[in-house]
C-alpha cells in the first residue's frame, strides 16, 4: 500500500479497494458458473444435479474458515491502521496455523460420512453415487482451499484487494481449463465424468497457494513465509479473539448453508429437474450476492482501519458509502438479472422445463440480495468494532426460525416456487432488524480498539 493511500478521500479509497474485490468475487462466480455449464451441457442434467446436491454442504464446510478470515481481517485491519507490523504478523501466523487444523477437522470426517449425509438429505437416488464421488474429491482439497481463502482475507485486512484477485486468476484459470479437459479427455487426460470439476478445483487451488507463497516471497512482503515463520505458533489468547469475532460469522454462513440444504431437500422431492433448476438459480444468484458481500467486506476493513487509527468519526461515513454502493451495484445487478432471467437460466441447461422454472423463480429471488447486502453492511461495520453477538443472533434467528418454516408453508400454498419466495421475505426481515439495532442501539455505544 502506497504511503499516500490514507490521504485520499474515503469514497475514492473505498472504490479503489472495492473494484478488485468485486472483480475477485465475480471471477469466482464465473468459475462456478463455467463449471455448472460444463457439467450441464457436456454431461447432462444428472451430472448437474449430482454436483449441486453437494453445494449447500460444501458451503457448510467452508463457513468457519470464512468466519475466521472475517475475524482475522478485523484484527489485522486495526493493527495496520495503527501501523503495528508485529501484531499483523502475529495474527497472520496464528490464523494460518488454525486454518490448517480446521481443514483437517472438517475434511476428514466429511470424507468418511458424506454418503450418509447426502442420502439423509434426500439426494435423488439416480445421482447419489456421482454426488458422493464429487463431494469426496472436494473434501480432500480442503487444506489448499482453506489456505487460499484465508490468505485472501489476511491481505484484504491490509487493504490489498489486488493480490487476492491475482491469486484467484491463477486458480480459476487452471480449473476452468482442466474441467472440460477432464470431461472430454483432451490431451490424453483421463475422462473423469462428474468429478472432473472437483479434480480441477483441487489442482487450481494447489497451484494458487504455491503461487502466492512465491509472489509474497519475491516482494519481501509483510506476510511472506520467511517473515511469518517465527509466528507460526498456537497463540491461544489471540486465537480466542479471532474465534470470538469469526465464529459468529462462520455460524451465519453455516446456518445459511444448513438452511439451504434443508430447502434443497424440499426441492429434491420434486425430482431431478427441480434440483437442476435449483443449481442454475444458485449460480446466477452468486453474481448478485458476491458483489453485495464484497461491499460488506470493504466496509468492515475500512471501519477497522479507521478504529485502529483512532478516527472513529469515519465509521459512520464508511457505513453510508457501503449502503449507497450496495444500492447502486447490487440493485442494478438485480434489475438486470430480473430482465434477462430466461437467458441466464438457459446458460446452464437445454432442458426447457428447467429453464422455465429457473427463470420464473429468479425474478422473485433476486430482490432478496439487495436486502441481504444492506444488512451485511450493518453487520460488517459492527463486527469491525468487535460487536458480533447481537447482529449474529438476529441473522441466525431469521435463517433458523423464519427461512425454512416460511419456505415449507409457501410450498404448501403455491408449490415449489414458494421455496424460493421465502428468501427475499426473510432477508427483508433481517435488514429491518439489523438496521433498527444499528441506529437504535449500537451507534449510542463507545467504540474501542481490539488490539
Amino acid at each position: 500500500m502506497s504511503p499516500d493511500v490514507h490521504q485520499r478521500p474515503l469514497w475514492r479509497r473505498f472504490l479503489v479497494f472495492l473494484g478488485p474485490l468485486v472483480l475477485t468475487n465475480v471471477l469466482q462466480a464465473l468459475g462456478g458458473t463455467a463449471t455448472t455449464i460444463y457439467l450441464g451441457k457436456l454431461l447432462g442434467t444428472r451430472a448437474l444435479a449430482a454436483a449441486v446436491s453437494f453445494f449447500p454442504l460444501f458451503m457448510c464446510c467452508i463457513s468457519f474458515v470464512i468466519g475466521l478470515g472475517a475475524g482475522a481481517s478485523v484484527l489485522i485491519g486495526q493493527a495496520w491502521g495503527a501501523r503495528d507490523e508485529e501484531k499483523v504478523r502475529r495474527v497472520a501466523g496464528t490464523v494460518l496455523l488454525g486454518t490448517l487444523v480446521l481443514s483437517l477437522i472438517v475434511g476428514v470426517p466429511g470424507f468418511i460420512f458424506i454418503g450418509h449425509v447426502l442420502r439423509a438429505l434426500g439426494t435423488p437416488p439416480d445421482v447419489l453415487p456421482e454426488s458422493v464421488a464429487y463431494a469426496r474429491v472436494l473434501l480432500a482439497s480442503m487444506p489448499v482451499l482453506f489456505l487460499h481463502l484465508m490468505s485472501a482475507s489476511l491481505l484484504r485486512g491490509l487493504g490489498d484487494s489486488v493480490t487476492p484477485l491475482k491469486v484467484l486468476l491463477v486458480a480459476s484459470g487452471v480449473w476452468m481449463l482442466l474441467t472440460p479437459a477432464f470431461i472430454l479427455g483432451w490431451g490424453g487426460l483421463p475422462r473423469l465424468g462428474t468429478t472432473s470439476a472437483a479434480w480441477a478445483s483441487l489442482t487450481g487451488n494447489t497451484v494458487a497457494v504455491a503461487w502466492i507463497v512465491w509472489h509474497l516471497h519475491r516482494r519481501q512482503h509483510l506476510l511472506s513465509l520467511a517473515r511469518l515463520r517465527p509466528y507460526f505458533a498456537w497463540n491461544a489468547p489471540l486465537l480466542r479473539t479471532v474465534v470470538r469475532l469469526g465464529v459468529p460469522t462462520g455460524l451465519f454462513f453455516l446456518t445459511g448453508s444448513a438452511a439451504d440444504a434443508l430447502l434443497l431437500s424440499l426441492v429434491n422431492a420434486h425430482g431431478s429437474q427441480a434440483t437442476a433448476a435449483w443449481g442454475s438459480v444458485g449460480q446466477v444468484m452468486v453474481f448478485v450476492q458476491f458483489p453485495a458481500m464484497s461491499i460488506a467486506i470493504a466496509a468492515s476493513v475500512f471501519a477497522a482501519q479507521a478504529i485502529g487509527a483512532g478516527k472513529t468519526d469515519e465509521v459512520a461515513h464508511v457505513t453510508r458509502v457501503g449502503l449507497q454502493m450496495n444500492l447502486v451495484l447490487t440493485g442494478g445487478l438485480a434489475l438486470i438479472v430480473a430482465l434477462c432471467a430466461p437467458l441466464a437460466a438457459s446458460l446452464f441447461t437445454r432442458d426447457a422445463v428447467v429453464i422455465d422454472l429457473a427463470a420464473s423463480v429468479l425474478r422473485i429471488t433476486v430482490w432478496g440480495s439487495l436486502a441481504f447486502g444492506m444488512a451485511s453492511v450493518f453487520t460488517g461495520v459492527m463486527r469491525s468494532a468487535g460487536t458480533v453477538r447481537v447482529p449474529t443472533m438476529l441473522s441466525l434467528g431469521c435463517l433458523a426460525g423464519v427461512l425454512f418454516p416460511l419456505a415449507w408453508v409457501l410450498q404448501q400454498m403455491i408449490g415449489v416456487k414458494g421455496v424460493w419466495m421465502a428468501y427475499p421475505i426473510t432477508y427483508g426481515i433481517g435488514l429491518l432488524l439489523q438496521g433498527t439495532y444499528f441506529y437504535g442501539v449500537w451507534k449510542r455505544k463507545p467504540i474501542r480498539k481490539l488490539v
